[in-house]
């Protein structure tokens, strides 16, 4: 399984991730800074250290899960 990582600095500083399943792949660089920049401009989500003020970063994790037959 594939997520979309999303990581902001909020009002005190700190990282905080939002987390999309299943992104659309390829992915577009672009249109990902876009769509962070909309988050921040809306102030679409709040964390607990206050609102979302500027970009950390944004990468695709796999996670592989493999079930043990016990």
């Amino acid at each position: 399984m594939k997520t979309l990582e999303l990581k902001f600095v909020n009002e005190l500083e700190k990282v905080v991730t939002i987390s999309l399943d299943n992104p659309v792949e390829p992915t577009d660089p672009v249109a990902i800074n876009h769509a962070m920049d909309v988050i921040i401009a809306q102030n679409a989500f709040y964390s607990s250290g206050g609102d979302l003020v500027g970009k950390k970063s944004a990468r695709i994790v796999e996670r592989n899960v493999a079930d043990l037959e016990i």
